[in-house]
């Protein structure tokens, strides 16, 4: 099975106008594809932007919304999945969602952040209660988190517990966390024998200033792709082969000892 090429978009989008975003979107999806890239990832709250205020409930969509049709016909153009942060409404109620739309248009998982960071996401999300979410693109088993919740090891070794390969993180990493991205990361995909994709807005925006340094890490703790602190497009490869090799030079999962972690929850 070839190396699943993935495309990480370092980038902040055009705050308050989905629109300009979901162009920029486009754009980002052409030059993925033509260097092979079957999957785009963007960062968190890509599509609104993140320091948004009180304009969420305003540009909040549902899963099927405008804004993801619009995504939809973007994969399909260019034969791309593509994963993307936004502000989810159902009914009244509000979530920080990342979906992840296959190359066909078709929707393969939806995700609802489980763990809220600061006042901000506190005050106007509800927190998802679907801890692991999957899908399947090209043999390639993914799970999706956001942000924060990948600071939490019990969300990562959950994942990993459950298969997952890839794992998609898209965030809003501010100053100065810079260290999540540059030692958190590398750490959580080799404990957790998998690989990680860490996608972050970049530059200041509102009260934040955004770090950049998106990544994807191997499940041997190598970082495959890093980006700077501005605007930029990366790819690295997945490759299966290398990760059925690094779990059985690394067993952490299979030599695990459950029956000892009982305090853990």
């Amino acid at each position: 099975m070839p190396p699943l090429r993935t495309a990480l978009l370092q980038s902040s989008g055009r705050p308050g106008s989905v629109a300009g975003s979901v162009e920029l979107l486009a754009d980002a999806a052409r030059r993925a594809a033509a260097t092979g890239a079957r999957l785009l990832v963007c960062p968190e709250l890509y599509l609104t932007g993140y320091a948004i205020g009180d304009d969420v409930p305003r540009l909040a969509e549902a899963a099927d919304g405008p804004a993801a049709r619009a995504v939809a016909e973007i994969a399909v153009r260019h034969g791309i999945a593509v994963h993307y942060g936004y502000p989810e409404r159902e009914g009244d109620t509000l979530y920080n969602s990342a979906q992840l739309i296959g190359p066909d248009g078709t929707t393969l998982a939806n995700y609802r952040k489980t763990h809220l960071f600061g006042d901000f996401e506190q005050r106007w999300f509800t927190p998802g209660g679907q801890p692991v979410v999957q899908a399947e693109l090209d043999g390639v088993r993914i799970g999706l988190l956001t942000c924060y919740d990948v600071e939490f090891p019990e969300n990562v070794r959950a994942h990993a517990l459950a298969g997952t390969d890839l794992l998609l993180v898209p965030t809003a990493l501010m100053h100065p966390f810079s260290f999540v991205a540059e030692s958190l990361v590398p750490v959580r995909a080799f404990e957790s024998q998998l690989y990680l994709a860490y996608v972050n807005r970049t530059g200041p925006e509102g009260e934040f200033d955004f770090t950049g340094l998106s990544c994807l890490a191997g499940p041997d703790g190598i970082v495959r792709a890093r980006a700077g602190r501005g605007e930029e497009l990366v790819t690295a490869d997945v490759d299966l082969a290398l990760l059925a090799d690094s779990r059985a030079a690394n067993p952490y999962l299979r030599d695990r000892r459950p029956g000892l972690y009982g305090s853990l929850v």
